[in-house]
């Protein structure tokens, strides 16, 4: 090879090192990011207020009735059941399945009043503890409302004068 041509060949080597070291080294690399929603609910209430029963008179014949409202709100998509269970005073025999719920007189006495729980259809399906009622949360932030229905049976003539009270406690399962 003569001169002219290594000279040649050595200025093609240092313009092909020169434009490859002039470009910037570019390195690449993946950042994976990731969130779990877990399934979750809130569930709210106000007290259930049947207001006054007359056993002897109004109530004698007539169930005495209320009604109130839950405010439930779940995770999009999330499929629970709002379950009821049977009380501080259940009766004899009561189960989660089939609660016999009872009112006690506050201040003391041990006079019990039996009433019961339904689900919203009213339809006379007692809201119990074990199935409970179906939910698919929609997870926008619009409350649902599940309306419970209380009935006080009529001519409970053996309950004594006084207020009478429980506590019902509500669970979602999800």
């Amino acid at each position: 090879m003569n001169v002219r041509n290594s000279v040649k060949a050595a200025m093609i080597a240092v313009a092909t090192v020169a434009a490859v070291g002039s470009a910037p080294l570019a390195f690449s690399a993946s950042l994976n990011v990731s969130a779990t929603i877990s399934a979750s609910c809130a569930v709210t209430s106000a007290n259930l207020a049947f207001g006054a029963y007359d056993p002897i008179v109004a109530n004698a014949t007539a169930d005495l009735t209320a009604n109130q409202a839950l405010t439930i709100i779940c995770t999009n998509g999330s499929q629970v059941s709002v379950l009821m269970d049977q009380g501080s005073y259940q009766a004899g025999g009561s189960t989660l399945a089939a609660p016999l719920r009872q009112m006690e007189v506050t201040g003391g006495g041990t006079a019990k009043l039996a009433y019961q729980l339904y689900t919203p259809t009213n339809n006379g399906t007692v809201w119990d503890g074990s199935t409970g009622v179906t939910y698919m949360g929609t997870g926008t932030s619009d409350n649902t409302t599940l309306v419970v229905y209380g009935v006080i049976t009529h001519g409970q003539t053996t309950a004594v004068a006084g207020s009478y009270s429980d506590t019902v406690t509500i669970s979602v399962n999800l």
